[in-house]
């Protein structure tokens, strides 16, 4: 923990050093005193560590900075737009405008705002100048571009329109593909039906979302039972996709109209949306969170009645370790249906064992399942894995022979279902059963690299089938390249079959990528005592006694080596 500490402050040492040499390079006025450069920094600082709400209070102080430092306004921007203070975020932006030093993040504020308030041709405006007046990269260009482009559509003909939004550049395939299936629905196509199932029934991608918007455009031209059959359609291969799952929900509740994802495939709003949507999902995928969170926050704004953006908002929170308001964004994500009330618990458990909470997960873990009404195998299994996570091993077998009950071998759950179970057994100490559903997973599903892990070492430790074991455990190395743990249970493996010096290799090379695993070094250890190594033998049983994480069993172990060492046996 102290060395992480430590490697944090050099990054922000660094950071620090290299603002300010970019404040300087600008011709910072000196003007501002020492209190100003503190506030700059410290509210920098917290916009890169993504805590808005303490960048948004230092920054504020400093308005007027971007006249001499021009990355100060994209830095306040990206302050206010994710505190979600629209309209003040809309009103420094036409500030700078004025001033002749707007930027792309302005123009976009701008943009957004007036779309919000109705006013088009200004929307428009702003789109275009954020696409034509700045060097933009790739999302940059989309972000701008196509919603100019839909706000275009308003005064133009369905051929032309369609024609408008097909100039996206080919190099953007897949978009172009979703835009013009809702360019056709925006002009209520008579091709709209065919569009959509050309998109989502594809192989080379996963368009299965887009299955909800063709739903519920069939919905509203009141083609229920079409659009019925889309999701029952799309669910048989994506059982478990959330947005269709709570769509169908709400139409068989007849609450269509007011599901917990409302779009509008003719309202500009809706459809910008969702370009900004999938921007903040790009950005999300590659860690950027302050520009994700820019994006989604802007997508809420212009439609706050679409649960699918309020998820990948706690997502990010969540990545970023931002607890408390993940927390409560999926307590709103609670109450918007039986399926998303199901996964707002899943995730807020696993807040709350990220924070140690263990018998407040507990509490609501077993609360929230036996509210559910008439509960789905899936959320039946996702109960028995969280029983099993926290060590509940004796109710969780009880919850997974419940699915386990009503599903045969070919259905996909099986592997996964007879896997958790027979862990729970082994934990149970039941060896015959715990057996005897590991091999049936790995039956019903060869290429699972941590069954064949977990099946193969347990073997090893017992000392029997340990030829066997070797095999699967190369197979799993290969399914699963420098995971520590196979690469362990493979140098175990070789260690029992007496391969003393191929086993080092291996077991050098789990230390390597998991050096902080007692069990680990602790096999280390022992190769390099059969490979006559005592001293260095000794200083990883010694290191390893020293870590957290080994328990009083294990530490018993070490010390009789540490006395005895190890003998070989003929």
């Amino acid at each position: 923990m102290k060395i992480k500490n430590h490697y944090k402050l050099i990054i922000q040492i660094l950071f620090f050093i290299s603002i300010f040499n970019t404040l300087y390079s600008k011709n910072f006025d000196k003007s501002y005193d020492e209190d100003s450069v503190s506030n700059y920094f410290s509210g920098i600082l917290a916009l890169n560590n993504n805590d808005y709400k303490t960048s948004y209070k230092y920054l504020k102080q400093l308005e007027g900075l971007e006249d001499n430092h021009y990355n100060f306004s994209s830095y306040y921007e990206y302050s206010l737009v994710n505190e979600k203070r629209f309209k003040e975020a809309f009103l420094y932006s036409k500030k700078i405008e004025k001033k002749n030093i707007g930027n792309f993040e302005s123009n976009i504020i701008i943009s957004t705002y007036y779309l919000k308030n109705k006013k088009y041709d200004q929307s428009r405006k702003y789109f275009a100048k954020a696409e034509g007046n700045f060097e933009l990269n790739s999302l940059q260009k989309l972000t701008s571009g196509i919603p100019n482009n839909w706000l275009s559509l308003i005064n133009l003909n369905e051929k032309d329109g369609i024609r408008l939004i097909n100039k996206i550049p080919d190099k953007f395939k897949n978009i172009k593909r979703i835009q013009n299936a809702l360019a056709h629905c925006f002009y209520n196509s008579k091709k709209t039906n065919l569009v959509f199932k050309k998109l989502t029934s594809g192989d080379d991608i996963d368009f299965s979302r887009y299955n909800f918007f063709h739903a519920n455009y069939l919905y509203k031209i009141k083609e229920e039972e079409k659009a019925s059959k889309i999701i029952d359609d799309s669910l048989e291969f994506s059982p478990r996709n959330l947005i269709l799952n709570q769509f169908k929900q709400d139409m068989f509740s007849k609450n269509g109209e007011k599901s917990a994802n409302q779009f509008d495939c003719r309202n500009s709003s809706d459809l910008i949306a969702e370009i900004f949507y999938i921007a903040a999902n790009a950005l999300s995928s590659q860690e950027k969170y302050i520009e994700s969170n820019f994006y989604i926050n802007l997508a809420k704004y212009l439609n706050p009645n679409f649960t699918s953006y309020e998820i990948l908002y706690a997502e990010n929170l969540f990545a970023l370790k931002e607890y408390k308001k993940a927390k409560k964004t999926l307590s709103t994500i609670k109450n918007k249906g039986k399926f998303y009330n199901w996964f707002a618990v899943k995730q807020i458990v696993s807040i709350l064992n990220q924070e140690q909470k263990k018998d407040e997960l507990l509490i609501l873990l077993n609360r929230s399942y036996k509210e559910l009404n008439e509960p789905t195998i899936y959320e039946t299994y996702d109960y028995a894995n969280a029983l099993r996570s926290h060590k509940k091993f004796r109710e969780s077998v009880n919850f997974y022979t419940k699915v386990y009950n009503v599903i045969d071998k070919n259905h996909h759950l099986y592997p996964n279902v007879t896997e958790g179970r027979g862990i729970a057994y082994e934990q149970l100490q039941d060896w015959p059963k715990a057996e005897k559903d590991l091999v049936s997973s790995i039956d019903a599903l060869p290429d699972q690299a941590y069954v064949l892990n977990y099946l193969a070492y347990s073997w090893i430790e017992q000392g029997v089938k340990i030829n066997k074991s070797l095999e699967m455990l190369k197979k799993a190395n290969e399914l699963k390249k420098n995971d520590g743990y196979i690469i362990d249970s493979l140098g175990w493996a070789l260690f029992k079959l007496k391969k003393y010096k191929e086993a080092k290799e291996y077991l050098q090379l789990a230390v390597r990528i998991m050096p902080s695993d007692p069990i680990v070094n602790d096999h280390f250890a022992d190769s390099l005592w059969m490979n006559n190594k005592p001293v260095q033998a000794r200083y990883f049983w010694n290191y390893a006694l020293s870590l957290e994480k080994t328990d009083e069993k294990l530490k018993k172990i070490i010390n009789q080596k540490l006395l005895e060492g190890l003998k070989k046996k003929s």
